[in-house]
């Protein structure tokens, strides 16, 4: 398995920080050539595989790379299954028939035949080999060495404890397809040990990874000694946390974990793509973290900064400092911060994973992601952003 995927969020118009950017990145990638601008980009720069939704344009896409073998010759899908608002778009828009002879597998009088028949015998595993069969009628001409199940479906079965579909899953991707499974979760904890109960050993599993915990159930430290333990073939995503932690910073921290083996990105222009596996490529160097090598972490010796005090009653950076490295000062909205709090030398924010953020005048708006909020002298009032307005109540003291 390749250690650097593309991912297709920006593709499809989803973004979990940003409404507007997700919009825009909708109306960006409307058509297939402009999706294939930015995949033929991401091949050349050495990414192979495209992790991919099996959303409509998805088999138009993977047309175009069958018909041309000689431009994409190394070219591999990871199909991601299912795409739910794929199928109730198709009823909506041509009905319950024209749906089913669309994405069947096979004709529509032995799809109805099969379907009905294991809908009467209450046969779950008929059915999930039904559905991955019509999806994966698109990719027939193009090579797919793993599939994964996206993680709206694994999730609801850890949730619904239908364990067994897992590994039955597994067996109808390798006996008919010749590749391996894989799974999304928002839980990989509790997946992997799932897995390993159901038989499935050092499995191939994708989850958000990232520095500030954005949607992962378990927590920082479960999944970091789940990594360690190398149970599992763990590919990360969101490592950005949809744009809330600063690239590099993001990049530096996930590469530093032992026991992670892929990371999956999307990017939607050629400087992105371009930025991020340099600075991949920069921080794991020639093979992915060992054990005892975090401190060894090339990326973490050749850009990181100083790392801020964070123990209770450390000495913050004096004022005076602050003004020298040419910043505007500070004035805090509270009379006593925790003691957690620190200025930075590198952007003089609340806390250690904290990034700031300014406005065309250079006034700062706001920090991500604690959402907390101090305004800069001369500043009338504290300035907050939009998306910020959402979580400010919730974790902003009651008290202040």
């Amino acid at each position: 398995m390749e250690r650097i995927l593309f991912g297709d969020n920006q593709f499809f118009g989803v973004n979990h920080m940003s409404e507007e950017k997700a919009r825009a990145q909708a109306m960006q990638f409307k058509d297939v050539p402009s999706i294939m601008r930015v995949l033929d980009y991401a091949y050349d720069s050495g990414i192979k595989v495209f992790m991919a939704t099996t959303y409509d344009r998805v088999g138009e896409i993977a047309e175009v790379v069958a018909a041309h073998p000689e431009r994409y010759p190394d070219f591999e899908f990871y199909p991601c299954m299912p795409y739910a608002h794929k199928y109730a778009n198709s009823v909506g828009e041509v009905g319950i028939l024209e749906t089913i002879r669309r994405f069947a597998p096979g004709g529509l009088v032995e799809t109805l035949i099969k379907g009905a028949f294991s809908a009467a015998t209450q046969d779950i595993y008929k059915l999930m080999e039904m559905l991955v069969d019509s999806e994966m009628k698109r990719f027939a001409k193009v090579k797919t060495p793993v599939v994964f199940v996206q993680n709206v479906v694994t999730d609801l079965l850890l949730g619904l404890k239908l364990y067994d579909v897992f590994p039955a899953f597994d067996e109808h991707i390798r006996k008919r397809y010749g590749a391996e499974a894989g799974f999304i979760t928002m839980n990989l904890p509790l997946l992997v040990d799932v897995l390993e109960k159901g038989g499935l050993k050092n499995p191939i599993v994708c989850a958000n990874i990232n520095k500030i915990g954005f949607r992962m159930s378990g927590g920082v430290d479960a999944y970091r000694d789940l990594l360690a333990s190398r149970r599992c073939r763990a590919i990360a995503m969101s490592v950005f946390a949809s744009g809330a932690i600063p690239p590099r910073e993001a990049i530096e921290w996930v590469c530093g974990l032992e026991g992670l083996h892929s990371i999956v990105f999307g990017a939607s222009s050629p400087s992105n793509i371009r930025q991020t596996k340099e600075l991949i490529e920069r921080c794991w160097g020639a093979e992915p973290a060992r054990a005892g090598s975090r401190s060894q972490n090339p990326c973490s010796q050749a850009v990181s900064s100083p790392a801020p005090p964070t123990a209770p009653g450390r000495a913050r950076l004096p004022r005076a400092a602050v003004m020298a490295a040419g910043r505007p000062a500070m004035s805090s909205t509270t009379s006593a911060r925790p003691a957690s709090w620190s200025f930075r030398a590198k952007g003089n924010w609340c806390s250690s994973t904290c990034s700031p953020k300014r406005d065309a005048r250079g006034t700062m708006m706001g920090c991500l992601p604690c959402w907390r909020h101090t305004r800069v002298e001369p500043a009338p009032a504290w300035v907050i952003t939009t998306e910020a307005a959402r979580t400010f109540s919730q974790t902003w003291p009651k008290e202040r």
